[in-house]
């Protein structure tokens, strides 16, 4: 269960927590000598810079978590889980303890001094941040993606499923010949032993012990 649930858990974490970083996270009053008060929104990629990496993270969990053996999907899990506990726990923090306007002050300054910003949102080195106001719903679905996250990791990592067997393609023909020899003296009437030799193209009764 664990093997399919896992990855499909963190595709979908992955896609909550990016819809998250676009939305409006906090809300900033500003009072600026020159251009007046301002009221601007800050989303969620700008108020935790980590948000985008988490979330190409899980992404890449949830391939992973698919296209590796056991043991790497024990190990996908065990990262995943961290990384869901990672994305929730800013968001946590802001709806338990509220915004810093000196964070907020400091990202729009900053972002005013970045020239590659992504964001436009930004200030002059003069204004002043003079009040914070938290929007709550695009922090709660950071949280429920990450939780997600765990709970996915977790899963996997204890339910890591069954491999497949390797494919026998490369196996040479005296090995399948071995094998076959050795179900037929466990198992001389079972007519399964007696098909996998026809399909080996291998006559049965060539067998070691059939003679």
């Amino acid at each position: 269960m664990g093997r399919r649930i896992g990855p499909l858990l963190f595709a979908v974490a992955a896609i909550v927590l990016w819809l998250s970083s676009r939305a409006t996270w906090v809300t900033a009053h500003v009072e600026d000598e020159l251009s007046g008060a301002q009221t601007l929104p800050l989303n969620g990629g700008f108020w935790s810079l980590e948000l985008m990496g988490l979330t190409l993270l899980l992404l890449a969990g949830s391939i992973a978590g698919l296209a590796l053996r056991r043991i790497g999907r024990r190990i996908v899990g065990i990262i995943v889980a961290l990384a869901g506990a990672a994305a929730a726990w800013g968001p946590l923090q802001l709806l338990t303890t509220g915004a810093d306007p000196v964070r907020a002050q400091e990202l729009l300054q900053a972002s005013e001094a970045n020239q590659n910003a992504v964001d436009n949102v930004s200030i002059s080195a003069w204004a002043q941040v003079v009040s914070v106001e938290v929007s709550q719903l695009g922090p709660i679905f950071a949280v429920i993606a990450g939780a997600a996250a765990v709970f996915g990791g977790v899963l996997l990592a204890i339910q890591p499923g069954v491999d497949k067997p390797r494919s026998h393609k490369y196996e040479t023909s005296a090995a399948r010949e071995e094998a076959l020899a050795e179900d037929l003296q466990n198992s001389p009437d079972s007519g399964r032993v007696m098909w996998d030799a026809l399909d080996a193209d291998i006559d049965p009764t060539d067998l070691p012990s059939q003679k």
